[in-house]
């Protein structure tokens, strides 16, 4: 997997909203920049539509029937949503965008909002959406490299990481320094790091455990 292959990928800003003529001034106002939008009159009918696997944010609305905003934003991550999300809202409160923010949410714009200013925070939400995919592949990446390590080069690993070196890795394992070495470059080959150091770095993203 090329994790920055989906770096190409147009951008896709999912709007949430009751009410149908802001749905469509934001449809208008996205299009004038190039974005795409999907639009959507409650989170529920965007649950029940299909997956766009591309970079993007979340435009949403805060007071909603049914469930509201603020209920969704913490029922996505359950849901497996991860987009970056700015609310809108025309009763906002310091309470309210208080808890959105601590929720994670990266604006909380009140209307009426300049242009400016949702097209600022979109852009700098699909930006971190990005950034999220991006590590989400590296690890991803790094995960499936570790999985093709077999048990005995797992075990070698684990313990070059932790600053042994060949001759006390034989020893605690019970084989030869040659088996030792064989096993450690294959560890740097199909780990793909160029160094021990290198080697350090990816064992501390991938957690693994001291032997």
């Amino acid at each position: 997997m090329n994790p920055a292959a989906n770096d190409t990928q147009a951008p896709v800003v999912i709007v949430i909203d009751d009410d149908p003529s802001v749905r469509a001034a934001l449809a208008d106002l996205l299009g004038s920049v190039g974005l795409q939008a999907r639009l959507f009159g409650s989170p529920q009918e965007f649950l029940h539509s299909e997956r766009i696997d591309a970079p993007g944010c979340l435009v949403l609305d805060v007071r909603m029937p049914g469930q509201s905003g603020l209920d969704f934003q913490r029922a996505m991550a359950d849901a497996d949503i991860h987009l970056p999300v700015i609310f809108i809202t025309g009763h906002g409160d310091i309470a309210m965008s208080v808890r959105a923010m601590k929720a994670g949410a990266i604006e909380f714009l009140t209307k009426p909002f300049r242009d400016q200013d949702l097209l600022d925070a979109i852009q700098n939400g699909i930006e971190k959406d990005r950034v999220r995919r991006r590590d989400a592949a590296l690890a991803a990446d790094l995960q499936a490299r570790h999985a093709s390590l077999t048990t005995g080069e797992r075990a070698v690993m684990a313990r070059v990481v932790s600053g042994l070196m060949n001759k006390q890795i034989a020893a605690a394992l019970d084989i030869s320094e040659i088996t030792v070495k064989v096993r450690r470059g294959q560890v740097m080959r199909k780990m793909k790091a160029k160094s021990l150091a290198d080697l350090v770095k990816i064992a501390e993203k991938l957690g693994v455990p001291p032997p």
